[in-house]
């Protein structure tokens, strides 16, 4: 196991050994169901009580041949018996059911970390596939791991051998006796995995009775081998009084904007044309048209955000969801939704590109895009959640900004944030607060004859909001498009201290957003921080992680993380002034520090990869304690 975790001795033969916490990946070809496999597993890990993080990782391709590193799948998952913030750095335990699986996967392991791999899949043709020219089993190139070789194909067949299914099936089952074996070595509870065999194939009872014998097989032979001498217990992690469940981003987003809907009052529409990583929202909402929700998948992605933008108009708050390249499609009509001054949501679960780029992996790569994206001046809010729970309240968030200032707004998640996976505390509904529409319901302007009319610009003096009334209202009708209007009246306008008007306008109904923000809290125990590390998104994690290790070593560091990023909190440039370094990572080439050294005239040092991968907290570590150094001696300089 990882060497930094003590270890004491078991107390009998077969024992247990209490753990802190795990990581594990399991990998394998895509058709292995390593996704399947991990999140069974963390769905009695989160069962358990553990603290966890988990990070699937898909092949981009849908169908790479077979036993190559292209199709290669992988899912992480870090479980602890404390508060955790990432989903690890390295693995302390790799499963590998294939050649492919182990070679794209071996050199994240931990020294010493314990190696499983299939070994009736190194056969010589895939051995070669992946550029092997001799077994890695059979030299010394594994000799840093605990390497256990477990004919996981071949058992499982045998133990399905009695039963009435072909060898194709029977093999599929490995993944199951993989499961069956980690949860016997990792003290996981096996009845919730067995009810969701049962349930998920229920209507094909041998299939059902195949993979629970498989299951079952695993943890016999763990309990069993010599192999294994020991099994291992993380127990609980500390929580706070509530009911949880484990919750995936664009699950708790897909909530997110239910309950939005539900504190409005408002019918929920989202029209949208299916695109990786956002896809699973269309999915779920579709789900639930009992509670007022319509989803629309359609024809692409311009017919998805201009329906989306006429039910805004029919008076529901309509969503569109996508990713960065549908963004780039939906750009007009977010302009025209900005000059209509309608409520609307843009979803953009970002991934890495440019154009179709790395589909499956994640990235932060459109901030710019969100706020400068379209043609002229269209300013649009931008929200951005920091894990997967906290999807469900940024959506919140978003929609309470969308519906009270009437205009569209960018949520902007990632695909780390949407596939991963945390304890989510479930809110209590009360706690949430209402969202009121306020929709107009009678004339708000007199005529010079003294006749009563509607004008749809005329502007809430607070929020700068014009009126949101819904057609067929008597009396209220009116006329609104993507030609300029006059301010007030609607009424189609040329004129150019008007379009002034109007652009500034619509300009200071953003900026009066940050007035309904929450001020900045800063993370900084000790007070007395000269480096300040900033962030947005789905860097939240992996920051935390770093800065509490900093702080474990003796260093002082300070943290804040954004969450709105147009219009920023009103006390940004305050804290940013505050300190004598500030580091900001991203996984883009530095979108959010350009816009801080502009509008700030700060000297922000950024931190920036593209790998498709989330950072580590090592890597981190070592950026900060580079600018820490770099501090302490221009501090002793006498120059």
């Amino acid at each position: 196991m990882n060497p930094a975790v003590p270890q004491p001795t078991p107390t009998a033969a077969k024992g247990t050994i209490p753990l802190a916490q795990v990581v594990i990946r399991l990998a394998g070809d895509s058709g292995d169901g390593m996704q399947l496999t991990g999140d069974r597993f963390t769905a009695e890990t989160a069962g358990l009580g553990n603290d966890l993080s988990t990070l699937p990782d898909f092949p981009a391709e849908i169908r790479a041949p077979a036993g190559t590193l292209p199709g290669v799948s992988a899912f992480q998952l870090h479980f602890a018996d404390h508060d955790i913030m990432t989903p690890g750095d390295r693995p302390d335990v790799l499963v590998a059911m294939n050649p492919a699986a182990l070679r794209a996967n071996v050199d994240a392991l931990r020294p010493g970390g314990d190696l499983l791999i299939n070994t009736d899949e190194f056969t010589k043709r895939n051995l070669s596939k992946v550029g092997y020219v001799d077994s890695p089993l059979d030299d010394e190139s594994l000799n840093a791991y605990s390497v256990h070789l477990v004919p996981l194909t071949s058992m499982t067949v045998t133990a399905l051998a009695d039963f009435n299914v072909s060898k194709k099936e029977a093999e599929r089952a490995k993944n199951m006796f993989a499961l069956g074996l980690l949860c016997w070595l990792y003290s996981r509870p096996t009845e919730g995995t067995m009810s969701f065999l049962r349930s998920k194939f229920g209507t094909k009872p041998e299939i059902m009775a195949a993979n629970v014998a498989a299951f079952e097989a695993g943890w016999s032979f763990g309990e069993t081998t010599e192999d294994f001498a020991v099994r291992y217990e993380v127990k609980p992690a500390p929580m706070g009084p509530g009911t949880y469940r484990n919750i995936a981003g664009n699950l708790a987003l897909s909530y997110g904007l239910i309950a939005a809907g539900q504190q409005s009052g408002l019918p929920i529409f989202l029209g949208s044309y299916p695109i990786t990583p956002a896809s699973d929202i269309l999915h779920e909402l579709s789900k639930h048209k009992a509670l007022g929700v319509t989803t629309f998948q359609a024809e692409d992605e311009i017919a998805g955000i201009g329906a989306a933008l006429g039910a805004s108009y029919g008076g529901a708050l309509g969503i569109t969801s996508t990713s960065g390249p549908g963004v780039a499609l939906k750009s007009e009509t977010i302009g025209l939704a900005v000059s209509l001054e309608l409520p609307l949501l843009i979803i953009d679960v970002q991934r890495g590109g440019p154009s179709t780029g790395l589909p499956t992996k994640t990235e932060q790569s459109d901030l710019l895009q969100a706020m400068f994206g379209r043609n002229g001046e269209a300013p649009v809010p931008i929200v951005a959640p920091q894990s997967p729970g906290d999807c469900f309240a940024a959506a919140v968030e978003a929609a309470r900004i969308a519906i009270q200032f009437r205009t569209p707004v960018f949520l902007l998640s990632d695909g780390y944030l949407a596939n991963g996976s945390e304890p989510w505390r479930v809110p209590d509904i009360a706690s949430l607060d209402t969202i009121d529409p306020d929709f107009a319901t009678e004339a708000n302007h007199e005529r010079s004859d003294g006749e009563a009319e509607y004008w749809p610009y005329l502007r809430d003096p607070q929020t700068l909001a014009r009126p949101w009334a819904i057609p067929g209202t008597p009396g209220l009708e009116h006329r609104i498009g993507g030609l300029e209007k006059a301010d007030g009246s609607g009424e189609i306008s040329y004129d150019p201290a008007n379009h002034d008007q109007m652009v500034r306008l619509r300009q200071a109904k953003v900026d009066a957003i940050a007035a309904t923000i929450p001020p900045l809290v800063v993370d900084d125990p000790d007070g007395d921080a000269r480096l300040l590390v900033i962030g947005w998104g789905s860097t939240y994690g992996p920051i935390g992680a770093a800065c509490r290790r900093i702080r474990d070593a003796g260093c002082s560091v300070a943290q804040v993380h954004l969450r709105h990023l147009n219009p920023f909190p009103t006390n940004l440039g305050e804290i940013l002034g505050a300190y004598d370094r500030v580091l900001v990572p991203e996984m883009n080439l530095g979108q959010l520090n350009l816009v801080l050294r502009g509008r700030y005239l700060i000297d922000a040092v950024g931190f920036n990869q593209v790998r498709g991968m989330p950072f580590t907290s090592d890597e981190l570590v070592i950026a900060i304690n580079g600018i820490l150094d770099d501090l302490a001696a221009r501090k002793g300089d006498p120059t």
